[in-house]
């Protein structure tokens, strides 16, 4: 009876500590299942930021039909495609400067259309204008030849492509199309087609406009008639497009661009006594400025209000003239009398 007793006791003895092996293995499953809860933190953490980012569900929700919402749901996604930042160097309310080559030019053009893309003058208007000299002799531009023409013609076709390329990102978007004016040949709109490859889809007005969606972004590739500047004007205020870009429009009068688009940039010398004497400049945010071209200092500073001609986005050169003739004589006088 004893012997059995014991041979019970020894079972539930065994019964109530595991094997060695299984001990071993405790360790094994917990490290397992923290690794597992860690993944799983570290995945909805990311997730969460990227809600963040996106302002919340919101942002990734389809466009709202009534153009208030739209334009809403618009903004928030364009700040996920990174418009953010680029503009004047010395921000909002500071100065502009004057590029020292064609390639700062294009860099400051380019984060300043950004910029403005990002937080236009009017989020209802989205209607972005960059205005410049695109050859670096400044009398091909208006010498009337055909072969300065078709230098102006290439050199603005580059930078809009360059543009393009720096505003979409490959797989990610947002979409960019490049439109060809209404007055433009069709071998010109193939041209532009083929040079562009992939990085933007060319159209032609001739040919009408596509569907857009609300981050796609619209090229004007130097518009040249009234026809071509409302429609610019039009997509920009039907809430259906992330913004619209006026590069370097041609024969523009008073009623081309209205003053609630946003001069994105704006590069002009300015001429007295037959030589550059100094230019006016613009990089969104920063305000328009007065640069003499000697000793390239900032002659004076200007905001919308006060340099655009009324109603229109074209600046009054008047002021920025006479300051770029007082400098100049200043300095005249100032040489004559020390010698």
């Amino acid at each position: 009876a004893s012997t059995h007793k014991e041979k019970m006791a020894q079972q539930a003895r065994l019964l109530k500590k595991p094997a060695m092996p299984q001990l071993l293995l405790v360790p094994v499953l917990l490290s397992k299942a923290m690794w597992s809860t860690r993944c799983v933190m570290l995945l909805t953490a990311s997730i969460f930021s990227l809600w963040v980012l996106a302002d919340g569900v919101e942002a990734f929700a389809p466009p709202a039909r009534d153009p208030i919402s739209r334009r809403h749901h618009t903004a928030h996604t364009l700040n996920l495609f990174n418009f953010v930042g680029g503009g004047g160097s010395a921000g909002a309310g500071g100065a502009s400067s004057v590029p020292k080559s064609p390639a700062a030019r294009d860099s400051q053009a380019i984060g300043s259309i950004k910029a403005a893309l990002a937080s236009p003058k009017n989020p209802s208007f989205r209607l972005v204008e960059v205005e410049f000299p695109v050859l670096a002799a400044q009398n091909k531009l208006g010498d009337g030849s055909l072969r300065s023409a078709k230098e102006a013609e290439a050199a603005n076709l580059q930078f809009a492509l360059k543009l393009a390329k720096s505003i979409s990102i490959p797989f990610v978007g947002p979409k960019v199309y490049v439109v060809a004016s209404s007055a433009a040949s069709n071998s010109f709109a193939a041209s532009v087609a083929k040079k562009a490859g992939g990085s933007a889809t060319v159209i032609s007005l001739k040919d009408g406009l596509p569907g857009f969606d609300a981050t796609d972004i619209v090229i004007f590739l130097t518009p040249s008639t009234s026809a071509d500047y409302r429609t610019a004007e039009s997509i920009a205020t039907s809430g259906t497009v992330g913004g619209v870009i006026i590069v370097n429009g041609y024969a523009k009068d008073a009623k081309s661009v209205r003053q609630e688009a946003t001069m994105a940039y704006y590069y002009k010398p300015l001429t007295y006594n037959s030589q550059v004497a100094g230019y006016l400049v613009r990089e969104y945010p920063s305000q328009w400025t007065a640069v003499d071209a000697v000793t390239n200092s900032a002659l004076g500073a200007f905001t919308d209000e006060e340099i655009l001609v009324r109603k229109t986005n074209t600046p009054d050169l008047r002021t920025s003239v006479k300051l770029v003739q007082k400098s100049f004589d200043e300095r005249a006088i100032e040489a004559r009398r020390r010698g």
